[in-house]
């Protein structure tokens, strides 16, 4: 709603000012104008059993996305911007930690109790008497994915923050976050950190941390790999078991896997938007995809769009992705523009690993935020540019 008005206040604002539709006219507005298309054309999907879960799902999948990139070219495009971006961001990360420590330490309240009362919610949620917290976010999984995205993003602005006040918030901003991660007990999200940190160590160049966050990461791995320490902590004791040899919901997920490439070899372009997952279940129970876990962002999409649609989405991703690595690698210099680009495509990259289990890149906010940032990189060049030629002038 939000994004929709803002787009109706732009058309508007046209009687009193110019508005510099020229500016969304970039790569990244067409790829996901296209992609939008493709999920629009979902709506027509013959195996689609129903239309209405359509218009619920094509939100995360293509909505949120066709506006935030435009808008961010319009309207929200200046280094001011992107300053006001991070704090912003900083600040709601630490809203969602403390909802989060205060469901952990002084219970749900009534609105969430009956929510967790649901059959799916309750066995997902609820396990050996310990909540799952997920703050005011829609799911523990959600929560998870972009606590480890915030922690990995702040941790890195912190270490080339050079301010030492802005550098201890922004520690503390990451170290709130990586605690909020663990007590969601989503093990898929340990992926973001670990991930993060890997790309971070390639985008900086430089061996000597290379070579710190190598040991960090394997530290990390060894301590739940192969200790017992802290075992008798719930929150660890779940994390734990991400790196388990016999892990059951692994198993699972390969089996359901199965399901999908057998229902798939004759169905190019998928079951239809919605025909998974919750929306699945609400809308066409009964169903071989509603009654299949998809556990998983990729998953979903290849059981929804086929394999048209997953190649089309990894194929968008990976331009975007390798597009803000290019920029950082050979056009920016500027600190204060190429730390925090190296900071959030490392955070993204985090985010699309661990969305091979879960649907991190689906949900919100992590939709928004991702392709808000993805955005903002894409501008950086531009604003370096335009600082030198106004020290030239």
């Amino acid at each position: 709603g939000v994004l929709f008005l803002t787009l109706i206040a732009l058309i508007f604002s046209q009687f009193n000012q110019k508005v510099p539709w020229h500016m969304a006219a970039r790569d990244y507005t067409f790829i996901v104008v296209a992609w939008f298309i493709m999920i629009f054309m979902q709506l027509f999907n013959p195996e689609a059993v129903s239309r209405e879960a359509w218009f619920y799902a094509m939100r995360g999948y293509a909505l949120y996305i066709v506006f935030t990139v435009p808008l961010v070219y319009i309207l929200f495009n200046k280094p001011q911007d992107l300053e006001f971006y991070i704090k912003m961001l900083a600040w709601f990360t630490i809203a969602a930690v403390l909802k989060g420590v205060g469901q952990k330490f002084l219970g749900v309240d009534p609105g969430e109790k009956k929510w967790l009362m649901l059959p799916g919610n309750k066995s997902t949620h609820l396990l050996f008497g310990q909540l799952r917290v997920f703050s005011f976010f829609s799911d523990a999984g959600t929560y998870g994915s972009s606590m480890g995205y915030a922690g990995a993003v702040y941790t890195i602005i912190a270490i080339h923050t050079k301010v030492l006040k802005s550098k201890l918030f922004y520690l503390t901003v990451g170290m709130m976050a990586f605690y909020a991660m663990l007590i969601s007990g989503t093990r898929s999200s340990i992926a973001v950190p670990l991930s993060a940190f890997t790309v971070y160590a390639v985008l900086t160049k430089n061996f000597k941390v290379m070579g710190v966050g190598a040991f960090f990461l394997f530290s990390i791995f060894f301590f739940l790999k192969y200790t017992t320490i802290g075992q008798g902590n719930y929150d660890i004791r779940r994390m734990r078991t991400a790196f388990a040899d016999d892990n059951a919901s692994m198993n699972t997920r390969l089996e359901n896997r199965k399901i999908f490439a057998e229902y798939l070899k004759t169905r190019p372009f998928g079951g239809g938007v919605g025909s998974a997952g919750n929306w699945g279940m609400r809308f066409s129970p009964g169903t071989l995809l509603a009654d299949t876990a998809t556990d998983g962002w990729y998953v979903q999409i290849w059981a929804e769009t086929g394999i048209v649609g997953l190649v089309s989405y990894c194929l968008m991703m990976a331009y975007m992705l390798f597009k803000s690595c290019i920029i950082i690698f050979f056009r920016l210099k500027k600190p204060e523009f190429l730390y925090p680009a190296i900071a959030f495509t490392s955070g993204i990259f985090g985010m699309m690993v661990s969305s091979y289990t879960a649907s991190s890149m689906g949900q919100m906010p992590n939709t928004v935020i991702a392709f808000t940032t993805l955005t903002l990189i894409s501008l950086m060049p531009e604003w370096e540019e335009q600082e030198k030629q106004k020290k030239i002038q």
